[in-house]
């Protein structure tokens, strides 16, 4: 399984040698050389993992971790010159799974990576299938028709949820609290938007739903059949 990792650094050349290790070893990775630009990555593609320097021209790799937990339990990997004991604990305790400092090899980055795909995704991964419909839980990705579907975090977040409850009436509140969390001021026209987005992605006639179906005066129901 490829897995997909965002690189967030706006050293360009090192961030290109990077990635061209990464490919060596079979992961997919994509550039960010700003919080801008992660930002907007984030919001339209789901990841496996992500790199994080911390000084960005635009802000932080602090910043950018706080905002990522607040939508999703992506591994991240701090990759700093910040080096000092209160940057590491801070990193770690906003949500870091690695802080890795500056300089490091490029080896010792890549056994991060692996360590991070064998704890978080495991050897053997979580697959739901219906339909033309494929998703693979653990390396955060979705093909429908055996082609592969850019998902959003939250996106994915939404549908892997309700595919792991499937066949149940999930009340609205509880699909923006179990996936934007439960102290999230989202309001119910965000969940309204993700399940749009995911009709016009995932069906075949999405104002006629034959999987994400409305469940009146409830919520919302991934309708899978057994046969």
């Amino acid at each position: 399984m490829a897995y997909k990792i965002l690189i967030v650094d706006d050293d360009k050349d090192l961030n290109f040698i990077i990635s061209e290790t990464l490919k060596k070893y079979s992961f997919i990775p994509t550039a960010a050389y700003s919080a801008e630009m992660a930002y907007d990555l984030l919001e339209k593609n789901t990841y496996n993992i992500v790199i994080l320097d911390i000084n960005l021209p635009d802000s932080s790799g602090f910043e950018i971790c706080k905002e990522i937990r607040k939508m999703s339990k992506v591994p991240i990997i701090f990759a700093s010159a910040r080096s000092s004991v209160t940057d590491k604990v801070d990193g770690l305790d906003m949500g870091g799974d690695f802080y890795l400092s500056k300089p490091y090899t490029l080896k010792e980055l890549v056994a991060t990576v692996n360590a991070l795909v064998r704890r978080c995704y495991g050897s053997e991964d979580r697959i739901i299938e219906f339909g033309n419909i494929k998703i693979n839980i653990d390396s955060r990705t979705v093909y429908r028709n055996n082609q592969l579907i850019q998902l959003s975090l939250k996106e994915f977040d939404l549908l892997s949820y309700m595919a792991q409850n499937q066949n149940k009436a999930l009340k609205k509140e509880t699909l923006l609290s179990e996936v934007w969390g439960t102290f999230s001021t989202v309001e119910l026209q965000t969940l309204t938007v993700h399940i749009r987005w995911l009709r016009e992605k995932l069906e075949d006639d999405p104002a006629n739903p034959k999987y994400i179906k409305t469940v009146r005066s409830v919520g919302y129901m991934l309708e899978i059949s057994e046969a």
